[in-house]
C-alpha cells in the first residue's frame, strides 16, 4: 500500500514497483494506491492495482484501507512545509492524527505487523547546526512541519518496540528536481530555479545565492523507499529514524549547474525576489549531514549537483532541454 500515492514520490514509486513487479525480492500480488485525490493508476500488474481517494484523518478511513492487511506500507501521505506552517490546525490533522490513525488500525487489527517506511524530514531539527550535522545530533524542530514529524518518529518507534509493526522513519533531505507543477513546501523554490528555466520559463529565488541546503534527486527518493522495503531492521533496535544520504550544495553551485546544462540563457530567467518566510523556513533547516547509518547501511544518493540535473533531464524531459 502506498498512502500519498498521488504526490510525486508517490506516483514515481507505484511506477517502478509495476514496472519491477516485486519490492524486497517478493512478487507484488495487490498494490493499493491512496491520496487526497485518486491516484493514478501505473502500467503492469494487470488486475493486481486498486486506487482510491480518501481522506486518512477521517473517522474508520485507516481500517478500512488497512483490511486487505497489506505486507508493506510506504506512508508518504502529508500536508506540506510551508502549508502546515501557515494552517496549524490543517498540518496537525493530516501529519499526526492521520499516521496515529493508522498506527492505532494496526494495532488494534492483531495477528499482523506489516513494515511501515514513512517518509518524515530533517525538518525535525533546529538551529543552531554545527557545519556537518552528526546522525546523533538531538532533534528540535523549528517548524509545526517539523515537530509533527518528530511525533510521528516517535511513535513508529513505539509502536515497533512494542511489536505491532515493523517501522522505518526516513528523513528526507530535500528532493530536487521535483517535477509537474510547484507545491506549497517551503523549499519548492530549490527546484523552481532549475525546472523552470530548463523547460524555458522563469522562475523566482526567494533566498540568498550563499543559501546552502542539502539534495536528492527524485531518484535517490524512490531508491530511499524500496531499499528500506527490504532492509533487514534486526539490528536498529528502537533507533528507526534515519537520516538519508544526501548532496549538500549552495544556490550557487545550483545556479552553475543549471550554466553547465542549458547555458547563460537559461540562468538568466532566474529573477531574484526576496520571500521573509521562506528565508526563515530555511534557515531553520540544516545544510549538511553525515548520514553515516544510512550509508552503512545501503542507501545512496547522488555525489555532484550535475548529476542531480541530469537525472531531471533524462527522466522528465527525455533528454531534451528548451
Amino acid at each position: 500500500m502506498i498512502l500519498g500515492a498521488a504526490g510525486m514520490i508517490g506516483r514515481k514509486l507505484a511506477a517502478r514497483i509495476a514496472a519491477d513487479g516485486t519490492v524486497a525480492g517478493r512478487p507484488v500480488s495487490a498494490l493499493h494506491l491512496a491520496d487526497v485525490t485518486t491516484p493514478p493508476v501505473p502500467a503492469g500488474l494487470p488486475g493486481r492495482v486498486t486506487a482510491e481517494a480518501v481522506d486518512l484523518a477521517s473517522a474508520d478511513a485507516a481500517a478500512r484501507l488497512l483490511a486487505g492487511r497489506p505486507d508493506l506500507i510506504l506512508h508518504l501521505a502529508a500536508v506540506v512545509s510551508g502549508e502546515a506552517e501557515t494552517d496549524f490546525d490543517k498540518g496537525y490533522a493530516v501529519n499526526l492524527d492521520g499516521t496515529r490513525a493508522l498506527l492505532e488500525a494496526v494495532s488494534v487489527a492483531g495477528d499482523w505487523r506489516p513494515r511501515l517506511v514513512f517518509a518524515s524530514s530533517l525538518a525535525v531539527f533546529g538551529p543552531p547546526f554545527p557545519a556537518r550535522i552528526p546522525d546523533d545530533f538531538a532533534p528540535q524542530p523549528a517548524t509545526s512541519y517539523g515537530t509533527q514529524k518528530l511525533i510521528c518518529e516517535l511513535l513508529i518507534n513505539d509502536y515497533t518496540r512494542r511489536g505491532l509493526i515493523d517501522g522505518l522513519s526516513l528523513r528526507l533531505p530535500t528532493i530536487c528536481i521535483r517535477p509537474g507543477a510547484p507545491n506549497r513546501a517551503a523549499s519548492g523554490f530549490f527546484s523552481a530555479i532549475l525546472r523552470e528555466p530548463l523547460a524555458g520559463l522563469p522562475a523566482d529565488l526567494p533566498v540568498p545565492e550563499s543559501t546552502r541546503h542539502y539534495f536528492a534527486s527524485p531518484r535517490s527518493a524512490v531508491g530511499f523507499f524500496l531499499h528500506a522495503a527490504a532492509l533487514d531492521t534486526a539490528g536498529l533496535d528502537h533507533r528507526r529514524a534515519l537520516v538519508m544520504p544526501g548532496l549538500s550544495a549552495t544556490v550557487e553551485e545550483q545556479i552553475e549547474a543549471l550554466r553547465a546544462a542549458a547555458g547563460d540563457a537559461a540562468v538568466a530567467r532566474i529573477r531574484r525576489s526576496e520571500d521573509p518566510l521562506v528565508a526563515r523556513i530555511v534557515a531553520g533547516w540544516g545544510a549538511d549531514y553525515e548520514a553515516s547509518r544510512a550509508r552503512s547501511l545501503g542507501f545512496t544518493a547522488e555525489t555532484a549537483m550535475d548529476q542531480i540535473v541530469a537525472a531531471h533531464v533524462e527522466d522528465e524531459l527525455g533528454g531534451r532541454i528548451a
